[in-house]
């Protein structure tokens, strides 16, 4: 098992930035490509980033590509997501999510998610 906890979110006017935080336990954090992803109201789930167990991967949905940038630091069992340039349309509950298999990232069919952190950027 994988236990997974978001923090960072908030309230954010447009422009601004906000960094989220995945804290990670259980089983050896390093073995897992990690991935955030986010639901607005009414709309689906949607993949935003990912990044392969080393860090040396990292892939991004094109609605973010540019302003928002995923790093981990395997040392601490955390992931992190930083948001810049934030727009109105990124606000959503921001999920983080574990998988073994970096190239399943964009999916949406993981074993290990976390409970999910709100994001609201104000126009």
């Amino acid at each position: 098992q994988v236990q997974l906890v978001e923090s960072g979110g908030g309230l954010v006017q447009a422009g601004g930035s906000l960094r989220l935080s995945c804290a990670a336990s259980g089983r050896t954090f390093s073995n897992y490509a990690m991935g955030w992803f986010r639901q607005a109201p009414g709309k689906e789930r949607e993949f935003v980033a990912a990044i392969s167990w080393s860090g040396g991967m990292t892939t991004y949905a094109d609605s973010v590509k540019g302003r928002f940038t995923i790093s981990r630091d395997n040392a601490k069992n955390t992931v992190y997501l930083q948001m810049n340039s934030l727009k109105p349309e990124d606000t959503a509950v921001y999920y983080c999510a574990a998988d073994p298999t970096y190239s399943r990232m964009r999916s949406l069919q993981h074993d290990y998610w976390g409970q999910g952190t709100q994001v609201t950027v104000s126009s």
